[in-house]
């Protein structure tokens, strides 16, 4: 049985859409701005991948829109597009919508709403807290209110994984299709966590850039100058199905999900392993799914968090798990242009895979000007490059100990 995408949706930094996302990225722009979300005066990190031009009521009516979080909003937004791509009305005939899942994690759920209404129970009193404060902040809403808005009745979970969780998303759906319990999967990430406790939390444990002079320049993987990540908001949605579903609704597939690889470092809550062998092992595993070596694999979508201890580990976990192969595949960190989008960052770069795979070109890794001599890999610097690519894996890594790795291969 073989697991197929035949939709993608993305909301990111760098565009409202995939089409435009994707263009972006393949012409190396970055979506690194000074943060506008609020007065960022007196914090050490003044930068972010927002999206400024958002706006919920393109998907959803204004009364609904305000009782979602944004980042509930984004996962609405990038499903509404997948749907459209696949052709998939979950209330046609042609579907039985109790075999749809939906499927979407989030690292950090509605912090945006919890801050806010923090600040009215302080300032205010208990009695003008949100009554839709609970079912806002909740971080399996954007699931939730999926499955609602578009009709699916099957399983609807939230993967919690921090930054891997939308990569543990769309492979725990493949899981569920491969073993025969759905028939569709609506699976992805989504997060908007650019709000001053958030920033203020990461500045704390010392993981954010300050390189607040140069926004667009900030993020830069496997650079010498790297200083940490730069947070970023988004939503990255994929349409799994079945290959008997994509027979029965006549339509042509975009890519084939190959395996999925999943592992713990059982180490430390924010540090990689050392060596990267967590990583390498989820790497591994999904090698063995998908029936594939490493010399099988044209391209690798790293977590590449512009982070000093990340992008050195990662390298190694790579060297790991594909040998000699590991100094012959193209690789790149597209964080270098949308910055780190934590829990919805495996969608969006689950789908930027499956995109090289179905237009044969990989993005570049912008900003990489003075490589890191323990990062001695091929990181596509500065230009994309077009190319065909018989198969993509994409890395994600998490705190806590998470690896997630996936695999999508060309259909013959």
């Amino acid at each position: 049985m073989k697991v197929y995408i035949t939709g993608i949706g993305m909301v990111t930094p760098l565009g409202l859409d995939t089409k435009s996302s994707w263009n972006a990225l393949l012409k190396g722009k970055s979506g690194i701005k000074t943060i506008s979300a609020f007065d960022h005066e007196g914090f050490e990190t003044t930068i972010a991948g927002e999206i400024p031009s958002f706006d919920p009521t393109v998907y959803v009516d204004r009364k609904q829109a305000r009782r979602l979080d944004r980042f509930a909003q984004f996962a609405v937004a990038a499903t509404a597009q997948a749907l459209q791509q696949a052709e998939l009305d979950l209330t046609g005939p042609d579907v039985d919508a109790t075999r749809v899942a939906s499927v979407i994690g989030s690292g950090i759920g509605g912090i945006i709403t919890m801050s806010e209404q923090w600040s009215v129970l302080n300032e205010k009193g208990p009695s003008r807290v949100n009554p839709f404060l609970v079912p806002m902040m909740l971080g399996d809403m954007a699931s939730g209110q999926v499955s609602i808005l578009f009709g699916a009745k099957g399983p609807n979970y939230c993967t919690v994984t921090a930054c891997s969780s939308g990569a543990d998303a769309i492979g725990i759906a493949a899981k569920m299709i491969l073993n025969g319990e759905i028939d569709i999967a609506i699976a992805g990430g989504t997060e908007a966590p650019i709000c001053p406790i958030a920033v203020s939390g990461f500045n704390a444990c010392m993981a954010l850039s300050k390189n607040n002079d140069e926004p667009e320049k900030a993020s830069r993987p496997f650079d010498n100058g790297r200083d940490g990540f730069v947070m970023g908001e988004g939503s990255g949605v994929l349409i799994l199905e079945s290959e008997k579903s994509v027979i029965n609704r006549s339509v042509n597939p975009i890519v084939e999900l190959a395996g999925y690889g999943a592992s713990s470092d059982a180490f430390h809550v924010t540090q990689p392993a050392e060596g990267g062998e967590g990583a390498a092992r989820a790497m591994q595993i999904a090698f063995d799914a998908a029936c594939m070596s490493p010399s099988d694999i044209s391209y690798i979508n790293a977590h590449g968090t512009s982070t000093p201890m990340n992008d050195r580990l990662e390298t190694q976990a790579m060297k790991a798990a594909f040998g000699d192969e590991a100094y012959k595949v193209k690789i790149s960190s597209t964080k270098s242009m949308t910055g780190h989008l934590l829990g919805a960052a495996g969608g969006v770069e689950a789908a930027i895979a499956a995109l090289t795979v179905s237009e044969s070109a990989i993005p570049p890794t912008i900003n990489l000007e003075n490589v890191d001599p323990d990062c001695d890999l091929d990181y596509t610097p500065h230009h994309s490059q077009k190319g065909v690519v018989k198969a993509a894996m994409s890395n994600n890594l998490g705190f806590g100990g998470h690896n997630a790795s996936l695999i999508f291969r060309k259909i013959d």
